[in-house]
C-alpha cells in the first residue's frame, strides 16, 4: 500500500526535534531554536501519519527566508524534501512573495540548482560548514 503523504502547517516547537537529529545532533536543542520561530510559519511533512520532515518560513516585506530544512535521514532522497519545498514556494506565490531564498549548505546546493533556485553570492563560512545564498524568483500573476 503506498504511503500517505500529508503536509500542513505546524507549532515551531513541533519542527525542533528533526532540526537538532538531522542538522546538528551535536549541540544542545536549543541550537536549533530561533529567536524567530514564533513569528514563522512552519510546515511539516507526515508520511502515514509521522512527521519526516519540517521547514520554517519567515516572511518580511516580499521576500521570504526558508530555514531549518531537515528531512529524516531513512527518509531522505525518496522526494519528500522535494515535495515540502514545492509547498512552501506554492504558499509564497499565494502570498504575493517575488523571492524565496535561503542560506544552503553548500553540500546541497544541487538539490536546490534541481528546485529552480539560483546563487547569488559566493559561498561563506558558518559554524564551519560552507553555506551560499540561494535565490529563486516567484512568478506571481
Amino acid at each position: 500500500m503506498p504511503a500517505k503523504v500529508e503536509i500542513k502547517e505546524i507549532p515551531a516547537a513541533q519542527t525542533w526535534h528533526i532540526r537538532h537529529e538531522v542538522m546538528w545532533p551535536d549541540k544542545p536543542l536549543a541550537f536549533v531554536q530561533l529567536p524567530e520561530d514564533e513569528t514563522g510559519t512552519h510546515f511539516g511533512l507526515y508520511v502515514d501519519q509521522e512527521l519526516m520532515s519540517v521547514i520554517s518560513l519567515f516572511i518580511e516585506h516580499q521576500q521570504a527566508q526558508f530555514r531549518k530544512f531537515a528531512t529524516l535521514t531513512a527518509f531522505q532522497k525518496q522526494g519528500f524534501g522535494r515535495m515540502l519545498l514545492e509547498h512552501v514556494f506554492a504558499f509564497a506565490s499565494g502570498m504575493q512573495i517575488t523571492t524565496v531564498w535561503c542560506h544552503a549548505r553548500a553540500s546541497a546546493a544541487g538539490f536546490y540548482l534541481k528546485a529552480g533556485m539560483r546563487p547569488v553570492v559566493e559561498p561563506f563560512l558558518k559554524n564551519g560548514i560552507d553555506y551560499v545564498r540561494m535565490e529563486k524568483a516567484m512568478c506571481n500573476s
